[in-house]
C-alpha cells in the first residue's frame, strides 16, 4: 500500500454488499483521492485491500458502537436501503428513515465535518404529502440527513438504476426493465442510469465537497449530466 498523501480523504461506504454500494466500495479503493474505505454492513464483502477496513454491524437501529469505527472520517457514502414490495410497511419505514436517523447522529458526533452523499430515490417527497410511503420516506430521510448539520450534503435520486452486472432480480418489475432497458434508454434517457455510473458520482461529489449551500439534490438527469460532463469519473466497471 502507498503511503498517503496530502488531500487524500477517508472515506465510508454503508451498504457495500448492495448494487450500488458495491460499486462505491471498489471506486473508493481504486481511487488515489481515497487514502482509506471504512465498509460497514451486515454481512462480509469477502475481499481484502490494503485500504480497506470491514466493520460488520448488524443493528442500525443503535449504532452507537460504530461512534470510534465512524471517527475522523472524511466522506460517507450511504446505501443503506430495501426494495418496496420486499418487506412491510414497518420495516420499509424502520429501515429507510430509523436506521438513516440514528446512523447520521452518530456520525455526526464523530466525524461533525464529513460530507455526506445519501442514495435517496426518484420521487422522493420532503414534504411527507406523497401517497407512496417509499417517497414519504425517502423524503423524510433526506429531511433527517439535512437536519443532522452536515456541512455538505448530496441527495441523489436516480430513477431506474440498470445493474450492469447480471443479478437476481428483486421482482418482475425489475426483470422487465432489465429486459427493456436498451431501449428505454434511448426513448427515456434521463429516467434511467447505470448503478456504476451512480455510484462514482456519488463518491466523486463526496470527495471534492464543493458547492454553495448546505444541501444539494441531484434527480436522475442531473446525475447524467454530471457522469456525460468533464466531471471526473474514472473507468466504468463493465
Amino acid at each position: 500500500m502507498t503511503n498517503p498523501t496530502v488531500g487524500q480523504k477517508s472515506l465510508v461506504v454503508v451498504g457495500a454488499t448492495g448494487m450500488v454500494g458495491g460499486y462505491a466500495l471498489r471506486y473508493g479503493l481504486d481511487n488515489s483521492d481515497v487514502k482509506n474505505v471504512t465498509s460497514i454492513g451486515r454481512k462480509k464483502l469477502g475481499i481484502s485491500h490494503p485500504k480497506l477496513k470491514e466493520v460488520l454491524h448488524q443493528n442500525f437501529a443503535d449504532c452507537s458502537p460504530l461512534a470510534d469505527a465512524l471517527s475522523n472520517q472524511d466522506a460517507v457514502v450511504y446505501c443503506l436501503g430495501t426494495y418496496t414490495g420486499s418487506v412491510s410497511d414497518a420495516e420499509l419505514h424502520r429501515i429507510t428513515v430509523d436506521y438513516t436517523v440514528e446512523f447520521s447522529r452518530v456520525l455526526r458526533g464523530s466525524s461533525p465535518g464529513a460530507a455526506f452523499s445519501f442514495l435517496s430515490g426518484n420521487g422522493a417527497d420532503p414534504t411527507g404529502r406523497s401517497r407512496l410511503a417509499f417517497a414519504r420516506y425517502k423524503g423524510e430521510a433526506e429531511n433527517a440527513v439535512l437536519a443532522a448539520g452536515f456541512p455538505h450534503v448530496y441527495l441523489f435520486r436516480p430513477a431506474y438504476i440498470y445493474p450492469v452486472e447480471p443479478r437476481n432480480e428483486p421482482n418482475i418489475s425489475y426483470r422487465l426493465l432489465r429486459t427493456v432497458y436498451p431501449v428505454f434508454r434511448v426513448l427515456f434517457p434521463n429516467q434511467v442510469i447505470r448503478a456504476d455510473d451512480l455510484a462514482r458520482a456519488m463518491v466523486d461529489l463526496v470527495l471534492r465537497q464543493t458547492h454553495e449551500r448546505q444541501g444539494l439534490i441531484l434527480e436522475n438527469r442531473d446525475i447524467r449530466a454530471m457522469v456525460e460532463s468533464h466531471v471526473p469519473l474514472g473507468n466504468r466497471v463493465t
